[in-house]
């Protein structure tokens, strides 16, 4: 109930504040102007190129809507009240984690009218659109715990930002710099990468390894967050 309490109160936050709406602006601006540039020039009836750059955009654009969630309120002191109420730590992280993916959630639904043009002019397959979105909510889900994480290690939220950013960003690369690894440990470098298990979803395909992948990355990174928070109180 309390993780409820929470979460609704930082959507409350989250939608008063003229930078989420700022953040919403500018993601689908980029997504859509690179998804209608590549949609007219290729002419494939397919999100195949917008599923494909969602993962690097992401990167920037979650750790942006994560980074007050704690630092705002360790900067200016409210933290400490917070903790004075019939709240856990797990409550207070899953509660913000939980209110991040819904808005990541909200930041998606207009995306859907890229869907829509596309089955407007040729014949959609709708399956790895499905498992695109599921493979979207995902990796969102993910780079928000990665976010929430580093939040809750600095007062700054501009620290955060860029920590999280790196996080996310490394997990998005790291498959695409396996020509830089030894041979030997190739196939546990290309498990670990954010942007191969999201393609593997974004095919219509459900794999439970990629399932596995998403749910123990938020795990770890909420865990981690919890710690953090626990060692402020």
């Amino acid at each position: 109930m309390q993780t409820l309490h929470i979460m609704k109160k930082e959507l409350k936050d989250f939608f008063t504040s003229p930078i989420a709406y700022i953040v919403i602006a500018i993601f689908l601006l980029v997504t859509g102007w690179f998804f209608f540039l590549t949609f007219f020039l290729n002419g494939q009836a397919s999100l195949r190129d917008f599923f494909a750059l969602l993962p690097l955009i992401f990167s920037f654009v979650i750790p942006a809507v994560t980074m007050r969630l704690f630092a705002e309120e360790l900067a200016m002191g409210s933290f400490e009240v917070v903790m004075t109420l019939p709240v856990t730590s797990r409550d207070i992280v899953v509660g913000k984690f939980l209110s991040a993916l819904v808005f990541i959630c909200a930041m998606l639904i207009p995306t859907f009218a890229y869907a829509v043009t596309v089955a407007l002019f040729g014949d959609l397959d709708w399956g790895p659109v499905i498992g695109g979105y599921a493979g979207a909510v995902l990796l969102g889900g993910a780079f928000a715990a990665i976010g929430l994480f580093a939040s809750s290690l600095t007062r700054n939220q501009i620290i955060a930002f860029i920590l999280g950013t790196l996080i996310c960003f490394a997990l998005t690369l790291v498959d695409k710099l396996l020509v830089f690894f030894p041979t030997a440990i190739l196939g546990f470098f290309s498990q670990i990468g954010a942007d191969y298990h999201f393609r593997n979803i974004a095919r219509g395909v459900i794999d439970s390894r990629d399932l596995l992948y998403f749910g123990g990355v938020i795990f770890l990174f909420l865990y981690g967050a919890s710690i953090s928070v626990t060692e402020k109180e």
